[in-house]
């Protein structure tokens, strides 16, 4: 066994205390490719603004969806972390019911565990090639670029460097849009649709995409391939962008303030998908499931529904690998 498979996702904290998210935020907001305000005065603000005060704003938050997953289930600890981890081992099943002989495992781009500790422990092992594969279906400088600053740094200093590939990007792959539009449809056969079917992906700043970020049109591509997949007209879904941070303008139209209009307008009801998140976490199961479906009940919208991220979904595995399959030494 020459060849490992290193998922990657954001990370989490390890509990779900003020501490211990003070420490995740501080690995986080420190990268550079996460916020790109001047160094020296962003730290200032990190330091003395954020990490004081927002660590005990949200670690209640985290404590709200401490081992528990989608529709409540139970799951050990944190649900990114479950997900994230129990994906890997599908993926390792898969890959050893069709015969193919590698290893599957994961990492955090903050937390952990750490991409530089899996690798090391995978090259005793006798590990020669790594495809890394980060779990952000639409590329952005913010988060994928981030794992390859990660990957530079690991072999920065290396003389033997191993083979090493990098999964870009998935937003327009064939199964990946499949298998959302199944998760949508499953939702609706069991539930009706609702008026309105709101795609919310994670914003960016505005100026990351002016400077060239493509992940914007990412997110633009990938709804449209659901839509069509879903045979669905364009005034009953929209895009929005969920979870922007500080003061500068992010991508447009935001979640909470289309939520605001359309309860305000009369629709009664809507559907929330998260089409960027391969796992549900803080984001989805908190801000999207619970603060966000306040804010539209009580601008007059009637129904509210979740429909959850991909996360362990039959479908979903077998769209990760195909993506994989490409980049896999040996036959196709």
């Amino acid at each position: 066994m020459s060849t490992a498979v290193i998922l990657m996702n954001l990370g989490t904290p390890a509990q779900p205390t003020a501490a211990s998210v003070r420490r995740f935020l501080r690995d986080f907001l420190s990268d550079p490719r996460v916020v790109e305000i001047p160094r020296p005065l962003w730290l200032t603000i990190l330091n003395c603004l954020v990490l004081p005060f927002r660590p005990k704003r949200i670690a209640p938050a985290y404590e709200g969806i401490w081992n528990r997953g989608v529709d409540g289930a139970r799951v050990a600890g944190s649900p990114l972390l479950y997900y994230t981890r129990t994906q890997a081992e599908l993926l390792q099943e898969h890959f050893y019911s069709n015969g193919r002989d590698l290893v599957v495992e994961y990492a955090m781009t903050y937390g952990g565990p750490r991409l530089h500790q899996v690798v090391e422990t995978l090259r005793k092992k006798g590990i020669e090639s790594f495809v890394v594969f980060p779990l952000y279906p639409q590329y952005s400088a913010t988060t994928t670029a981030a794992i390859y600053d990660q990957v530079a740094q690991i072999f920065l200093k290396s003389r033997d460097i191993p083979d090493i590939s990098l999964v870009r990007d998935y937003y327009h792959n064939s199964l990946y849009i499949n298998a959302l539009a199944n998760s949508v449809r499953e939702h609706w056969q069991k539930y009706g649709p609702a008026e309105k079917l709101l795609l919310s992906f994670h914003g960016i700043p505005k100026a990351n995409t002016e400077k060239g970020d493509p992940y914007y049109r990412h997110c633009l591509e990938t709804a449209r391939l659901l839509a069509d997949q879903l045979q669905i007209a364009g005034e009953c879904w929209q895009v929005s962008f969920q979870s922007r941070f500080g003061k500068a303008e992010w991508l447009q139209p935001y979640t909470d303030k289309t939520l605001t209009e359309w309860g305000t307008r009369g629709v009664a009801s809507v559907d929330v998908i998260c089409p960027a998140f391969s796992a549900d976490c803080l984001e989805t199961l908190e801000e999207i499931s619970v603060e966000n479906r306040a804010i539209f009940l009580d601008a007059g919208g009637s129904e509210y529904r979740y429909i959850p991220a991909l996360n362990l979904r039959k479908d979903h595995i077998e769209a990760l690998a195909a993506v994989l399959e490409n980049r896999l030494p040996g036959p196709k």
